[in-house]
């Protein structure tokens, strides 16, 4: 038995290769057979980075083109009807990024995190068949490659859970089909070698289970470990506890569990339990969601308290999940303050940390080496604790000392005043606030940084292209416009950059889906704003029209949520004190005769616990925050926030306790049915639902967009409606913009005609 056990590896490159392989092939510019190379360089590349720092257990199947739910449906022939005259790499990305004749598959947040997966769609009607020519060819290079591998799929519950049926029914009814293709493919991974160990991913199990889900696992797993005798499946959690389905799961022929003990600190509660049985427990201790140096002393405490409860002999010291939720190395960050990059680990320094615990846990005697590097480890972790970069006594009493925690009025009354103030039209028109982030935009922010040209030749350049976009906007017909953030290059790395208590990063890029990289910032002490953030940029457009410019701004749980947070005090308290950070910058905003501010909160459901006990707390001090930051605005000052990818049904009241004027969500993949949550709750303040996806390079018409407004006014009356796009235009084309939203304000004109009527 191997004594380690890597969970995942990031596949896009350290330096981004597939992500500028997949855009190159996508724009035309490379063919698909220098992806195909990318893509055997990188994952050859990763597999000897384990191997080299002495992984027992590296997967293969972890790597991605785009995404591995969508690997996931290839594989069991889960293809909607739309995309079924296609084939090969046409039809993977069709499905994952739409056509001009189909629309794209859904996207949606992977648990509580940053990454986005594609929704699998089920029919009834569809039948499915295996495909493992993925996954035979990746474990063929693997070995090739001098490593036998584990193989990681995701599994079937956790498959059917995340799954859609087109018809809205039930996908567990599907059952009968989706789990004898998984036997099939056990069958045939059990014919490419003498023992083939699998890690089925089911962390469907760390949330509220039902009792269905829980009665499934016993005749599933009986199946799946009866299909192939030579096949060692292990079944694989993460990002919380498991306990309920690990009590079901001692009581199948699997091989090994893998429980997150970083994240889900009752999974000691099972351990009696599993210790009974004569299974291996792959125990998560290595943060694999967290860039922060592992204190090894502590987690080595922390093995040894499970090894209390259960036999050492069978532990596996393992990631607490995969590492695709961290940047790559540190090696290439070399701007960065050497205190702090001190506390920092990324996936390949996390691998070291691995392979020095696991021979510290097993009593296996250090080299030289390993040696400098345990000393070091303790000498960064006793810096982190004393360093006075950390604690900012300023911040600390402006905290003890808040009087103003929300707006003075009530909504009826502000937007009254609002709309005598605005004097905006019912299905007013406009955008999410980014227009595309051009390569001449990118090449002037990355001159600026490097000193190529001067702060004055960069803001004429920012300005010229805030012209531009005001230019096109009113081209357009837009009445609510944007300044089309070209300074910012990301809508929380470019906050995090002007906040004092923040790090940031020259290449701690993360997927967040397909190509999409961020780079998040990172929160290492108490954060202030030392001057106004936006208030130049914001005030400048306004003055080149005289429509309407919203100021735009990140709101406090979003920059918290995307960035990574430091891990010495409750997160709870550092969102406190990034909102009274925007606080400052809303009062400034609307001082310098700003009319309309909105503060996203893009990752407010994505950080909701996934555990229903632990909820109404996060949602406590996570309203608090949202109404701290807009508190100082005036009645007439029009408050916006956007939130996407998120399912509202359980979370409608929370939205209407963040007391915003107007929000915007995404809804173009979905139809009417997110904006129905809001008809059904009674929800008073302003919505606009995004009326065309902008994940897809596609082109929308005038008349699907007429059709969506016309859904949407079957749900909701004019006067609460807004119409734009479902999310930012920040990764769209000019070229794809412009017809977009030509066509959006066509379809308005088109509508409010017929209302008028």
């Amino acid at each position: 038995m191997q004594k380690n056990w890597v969970t995942g590896f990031p596949r896009i490159g350290e330096q981004r290769e597939l992500k500028k392989a997949l855009e190159a092939y996508w724009s035309g510019k490379s063919d698909f057979d220098s992806v195909i190379s990318t893509a055997k360089e990188l994952k050859k590349r990763h597999w000897n980075y384990q191997k080299e720092t002495g992984m027992g257990y590296i997967s293969c199947n972890d790597f991605s083109l785009y995404d591995t739910m969508l690997d996931m449906a290839l594989t069991l022939g889960a293809i909607p009807q739309r995309f079924r005259h296609m084939q090969n790499e046409e039809l993977y990305f069709a499905m994952a990024r739409g056509t001009q004749n189909a629309v794209a598959m859904e996207m949606t947040k992977w648990f509580n995190t940053n990454y986005h997966y594609i929704v699998p769609e089920l029919s009834p009607a569809d039948d499915y068949k295996l495909d493992a020519t993925k996954i035979i060819e990746e474990y063929k290079e693997a070995k090739s490659a001098g490593i036998t591998p584990k193989i990681n799929i995701i599994g079937p519950l956790t498959f059917l859970s995340l799954s859609k049926r087109v018809d809205r029914g039930d996908t567990f009814e599907l059952y009968d089909k989706i789990v004898p293709i998984y036997e099939e493919l056990l069958e045939t991974i059990g014919t490419l070698d003498n023992e083939v160990v699998v890690q089925i991913d089911e962390p469907i199990f760390v949330k509220d289970v039902t009792p269905k889900q829980l009665s499934l696992i016993k005749p599933t797993y009986d199946k799946l470990c009866a299909a192939a005798p030579n096949v060692k499946i292990a079944i694989q959690t993460y990002f919380e506890s498991a306990v309920e389905a690990v009590k079901v799961f001692v009581y199948t022929p699997v091989w090994a569990i893998g429980l997150d003990f970083v994240y889900g600190e009752e999974n000691f509660r099972v351990l009696d339990e599993l210790a009974k049985s004569n299974k291996l427990l792959i125990a998560g201790v290595i943060d694999g969601r967290n860039i922060w140096k592992s204190d090894i002393d502590y987690k080595k405490e922390l093995l040894e308290q499970i090894a209390q409860k259960f036999p050492k002999e069978r532990i596996i010291v393992a990631t607490s999940c995969s590492l695709l939720h961290v940047p790559y190395t540190l090696k290439y960050e070399e701007k960065m303050d050497s205190e702090i990059k001190n506390w920092l680990s990324y996936a390949l320094e996390k691998l070291d940390e691995l392979s020095l615990l696991s021979k510290l846990f097993f009593d296996e005697k250090l080299n030289e080496e390993e040696q400098a590097l345990l000393t070091s480890n303790k000498a960064a972790c006793l810096s982190r604790k004393s360093s006075p970069l950390i604690h900012d006594k300023v911040v600390q009493n402006r905290i003890q000392k808040i009087n103003k925690w929300e707006r003075a009025d009530r909504f009826e009354d502000r937007i009254k005043v609002q709309h005598k103030v605005l004097r905006y039209k019912p299905l007013a028109t406009t955008t999410i606030g980014s227009f595309p982030q051009t390569p001449e935009v990118r090449k002037a922010r990355r001159d600026y940084k490097s000193g190529t040209i001067t702060e004055e030749q960069y803001k004429q350049k920012m300005c010229e292209y805030i012209d531009k976009c005001i230019a096109c906007q009113e081209e357009c017909g837009l009445e609510i416009l944007v300044h089309g953030e070209p300074e910012r290059n990301d809508m929380v790395e470019y906050f995090g950059e002007q906040l004092k208590g923040y790090g940031f990063s020259q290449n701690g890029w993360v997927q967040s889906y397909g190509s999409r990289c961020v780079k998040p910032p990172f929160i290492y002490g108490d954060i202030s704003r030392p001057k106004p953030m936006t208030v130049e940029w914001i005030t400048y457009a306004q003055s080149k029209t005289e429509k309407i410019m919203k100021g735009m701004l990140t709101g406090p749980v979003t920059i918290l949520n995307w960035s990574f947070v430091r891990d010495d005090m409750p997160r709870s308290e550092v969102s406190k004190q990034i909102a009274l950070s925007i606080a400052d910058e809303v009062d400034d905003l609307q001082n310098a005769g700003i009319k309309i501010i909105q503060v996203d909160e893009a990752a407010f459901k994505e950080g909701y616990p996934l555990k229903s006990s632990k909820i109404s707390e996060y949602e406590r001090w996570a309203v608090r925050d949202f109404k701290l930051c807009v508190a100082p605005a005036k009645k007439e000052t029009q408050i916006h926030t956007h939130m996407c990818y998120s399912e509202f049904n359980d979370i409608i009241k929370t939205i209407e306790a963040m007391d915003a004027d107007v929000i915007s969500i995404e809804t173009a993949r979905s139809g009417n049915e997110l904006l129905k949550v809001f008809a059904k709750s009674g929800y008073k303040q302003e919505v606009g639902p995004g009326v065309y996806d902008i994940h897809s390079p596609r082109i929308p018409s005038v008349e699907e967009i007429v059709k969506q407004i016309e859904l949407l006014l079957e749900v909701l009356p004019k006067d609460q409606l807004w119409i734009n796009p479902d999310c930012g235009l920040k990764t769209r084309k000019w070229e794809e913009v412009i017809p977009s939203l030509k066509n959006m304000v066509e379809a308005v004109s088109i509508v409010r005609a017929k209302l008028n009527a």
